[in-house]
């Protein structure tokens, strides 16, 4: 039998939501994706909406379901991933925080409820493959964010170990920069850099292997983390989803060409085609794109959390 991956209604909130309004608790941030709330001084809400973000701009369309299936994915791979390294996740319910039940219909499924932690001001990017920028600083350089790699590389190639290749957190509307390994030691100390590197190879590793038994390259991924008052790291924000990573089909790659994906490639992919400068503000996306990208999201879900 063929596995039926298009967005099933009943797996998905039927509201949209591209940003979200909660007038009993007080916001506190509003990123590319993720709305975020003041529960008390230990808890933040985060809500997580169908907007979608390419080369750092807010596209005007939001992706349906797309909330959700991140918010799912993100809670497999914490439960999955959390002998590594802990998670900012909560025993707190939802219904704990919002009361109403309207909102909490919209809130449903793409909301958690996660302790306040101090987030690091960098980005933990791990490679397993040639691809993106990283492929364009080899091209130019040779090199990935100051990691001397052999010559004569291939678009798309596996690498012979996976590299840890951090980057900026850039403001909303700005583009995230690499930085070595050594500039990011000047910004959060060499420990606690060495440690960040440490956790999210292993995390990669072990996220890749599993992923691949369900036929999913982890080609990347971005790793975002945060301190308790302690001084413990945790891993926050989101965990190894189609935002956050490049996922590939295993019967799909082939070294030297870009491989089709289940993530925001897609879009990143339509985008490039149009006269755009990749300046705010970002074209609409027509339905079709809209609808296959949604499809493709799930696909991920599918393929990693029921493989």
């Amino acid at each position: 039998m063929i596995a039926d991956f298009s967005p099933k209604p009943s797996m998905s909130n039927p509201h949209t939501l591209y940003q979200s309004h909660l007038p009993n608790l007080k916001q506190v941030g509003r990123g590319k994706v993720r709305d975020l709330y003041e529960i008390d001084s230990q808890h933040w809400l985060i809500v997580t909406t169908d907007r979608l973000s390419a080369f750092d701009c807010i596209l005007p369309d939001p992706i349906p379901g797309k909330g959700q299936v991140l918010t799912r994915v993100s809670r497999f791979w914490f439960d999955r991933l959390g002998f590594i390294i802990p998670n900012h996740l909560s025993t707190r319910s939802l219904e704990d925080v919002i009361t109403d039940s309207a909102e909490r219909t919209l809130l449903e499924g793409r909301s958690l409820v996660v302790r306040k932690l101090a987030p690091l001001p960098v980005e933990a990017v791990v490679r397993g493959y040639l691809i993106g920028s990283g492929w364009k600083d080899y091209q130019n350089h040779g090199t990935v964010c100051g990691i001397r790699l052999p010559p004569g590389l291939q678009l798309a190639e596996k690498l012979s170990a996976p590299i840890f290749t951090p980057s900026t957190k850039a403001e909303q509307g700005q583009h995230d920069a690499n930085i070595s390994f050594a500039e990011m030691q000047q910004q959060i100390g060499s420990k606690l850099a060495e440690q960040v590197r440490e956790v999210s190879l292993a995390l990669y590793t072990e996220a890749a292997a599993y992923a691949e038994q369900r036929g999913i390259l982890i080609a990347d991924t971005k790793f975002e983390f945060g301190l308790d008052e302690h001084g413990t790291l945790y891993l926050i924000d989101e965990a190894l989803t189609p935002d956050s990573s490049r996922f590939w089909p295993v019967d799909g790659y082939r070294v030297g060409t870009s491989p089709p994906s289940f993530d925001k490639q897609f879009v990143r992919d339509y985008l490039e085609s149009l006269d755009w400068n990749k300046q705010p503000p970002a074209p609409r996306l027509p339905d079709a794109i809209i609808e296959k990208t949604s499809e493709k999201y799930h696909e991920a879900e599918v393929r990693l959390t029921q493989g």
